[in-house]
């Protein structure tokens, strides 16, 4: 049943042109990930040059990294997370998504949210974080913490993390760095979606 509804969706999402950005895009980046497993879903920013190539979240070198952060907090890609972004098609130059941008998309991405019905959301960036939580503060002061937010008219819990294209100006891991933040939040995100 999901996996009917989600094709439907997709399809849908490959014949708009709700915005500018149908216009510019090679591919819509729909989703990457298992609909039947994924226990959380995680929420990006927007599609980079390499996601709008080949359609997939994620793949280029932030999601590299985001896959080497998953693996060691022992997330599997493929079977724990479904995959998505604020929006489904690049915006020129990388640009972060204007606000028309991701109203135009909005529709997509709670019905996504709505048919996965996830035991958590996984804000990946700022981005991502400001699309659901209209409190103006700084992901670094809230990021791990588990939010509660009304979204498509249901409760649901939330973790707000670094987004791993943030975390490729930092190559340390001791205590405290942003690489060492992420690893603790998504080893909590591990625990928490396994209970």
């Amino acid at each position: 049943m999901k996996t009917k509804q989600l094709e439907e969706l997709k399809r849908e999402c490959q014949d708009c042109l709700r915005c500018e950005l149908g216009k510019t895009r090679i591919n819509i980046v729909f989703s990457d990930g298992n609909p039947k497993t994924a226990r959380a879903i995680l929420i990006g920013e927007a599609p980079g040059e390499n996601e709008d190539k080949t359609g997939t979240p994620f793949v280029g070198r932030a999601g590299k990294l985001l896959n080497e952060f998953l693996e060691k907090a022992g997330i599997s890609r493929e079977k724990d997370l479904y995959i998505i972004n604020t929006v489904k098609c690049r915006p020129p130059k990388n640009r972060v998504p204007a606000d028309s941008e991701k109203k135009a998309c909005e529709d997509y991405l709670l019905k996504q949210i709505e048919i996965i019905n996830p035991k958590l959301l996984i804000f990946c960036g700022a981005t991502a974080l400001k699309s659901f939580y209209d409190k103006k503060i700084a992901i670094s002061k809230i990021r791990g913490e588990v939010l509660e937010l009304e979204i498509g008219g249901e409760k649901r819990k939330c973790i707000p993390i670094f987004h791993p294209s943030y975390l490729l100006r930092y190559h340390s891991l001791e205590e405290g760095s942003p690489r060492d933040l992420m690893l603790k939040d998504l080893q909590k995100i591990k625990m928490f979606i396994n209970k």
